[in-house]
């Protein structure tokens, strides 16, 4: 059984970059060290949590059903040590206020409540007056003022030039499959190689339009079988073998909801990762709460 002591900060961090980018060499080049030094730090956590974090693929990495659950603690571990260190909180306990934003689904959904609850750890008098809107409303209430600050896809976007934005994550897209899909067994993965297969499509956040953009780049289009709003509908029709999808990582969970496993595969074709920004009107000075909670957004997604 391990202890605190048996495990370093050190190895939370590169075990972490592993996970994210599913491949120890992408995430020694990340953390700006050697391979070498992934492969340790992850042999002597699994070493000490006495359970496999990883199953080695030919490809590279994908966490284990325990490793998906370590990751959570090790990422809430990183993020608390972050915040402590960022915030000056003598100043930020005091502050109060609210702060209006606008999101997006999947931005509520898979990106927002785990950086809300470290925000109101360090401004508990801090409210957040948050509203599900689409990309178009969003743009349109923060340039009129009836929102502080919008969090939405930048990258389904063709025109910011009036606004303010700053890219908070680039999620990389890959193919997502189930385990006993033919598609497994190829040594690499194209979009021509996904054309040949049923595709589940997404059409939430702008899913459709998104999707076939970079399909249409490659002259293709893909086999869609089924459309949805819905993901864990997605997520059940991939992990059965109905279907596969290409959608970015922030979105991706190794399970349906019925215990099926989703497995990923990356793509040799060069398609474009999902870009989340936040934006905010140019010329106007933010009330305090709303540039604290600006500044902890950019901050907490800070490479």
């Amino acid at each position: 059984m391990a202890t605190p002591k048996d495990i370093s900060m050190r190895q939370l961090r590169y075990f972490v970059a592993a996970a994210d980018a599913g491949q120890f060499s992408q995430a020694a080049l990340k953390v700006h060290v050697s391979q070498s030094a992934i492969t340790a730090a992850v042999l002597q956590l699994e070493e000490a949590l006495g359970v496999s974090l990883f199953d080695r693929l030919p490809y590279g990495v994908a966490l284990t059903a325990e490793g998906n659950k370590f990751a959570q603690h090790a990422r809430h571990i990183l993020d608390t040590l972050q915040d402590a260190l960022s915030e000056p909180l003598f100043l930020s306990h005091a502050m109060q206020g609210t702060v209006r934003v606008g999101a997006s689904y999947t931005v509520l959904g898979y990106f927002l409540p785990a950086l809300l609850a470290r925000f109101k750890r360090s401004y508990p008098q801090v409210e957040i007056d948050l509203v599900d809107m689409d990309r178009q409303s969003i743009e349109t209430a923060v340039y009129q003022g009836s929102l502080d600050l919008g969090l939405a896809l930048v990258s389904n976007t063709t025109d910011l030039q009036c606004l303010e934005h700053q890219v908070l994550i680039r999620s990389r897209r890959q193919l997502w499959l189930s385990s006993q899909h033919p598609l497994m067994a190829a040594p690499s993965i194209t979009l021509e190689d996904v054309a040949e297969h049923p595709y589940i499509l997404a059409t939430v956040d702008e899913g459709e339009t998104s999707t076939f953009r970079y399909w249409q780049s490659r002259g293709l289009q893909p086999q869609v079988a089924f459309r949805t709003s819905s993901m864990e509908a997605l997520r059940g029709l991939v992990a059965h073998g109905f279907g596969v999808t290409i959608l970015s990582d922030m979105l991706y969970r190794a399970w349906s909801l019925e215990g099926k496993k989703i497995d990923i595969r990356p793509l040799a074709d060069a398609v474009p990762p999902m870009e989340l920004g936040l934006i905010w009107k140019p010329g106007t000075d933010l009330p305090e709460p709303a540039q604290a909670f600006r500044q902890f957004l950019i901050m907490a997604c800070a490479p």
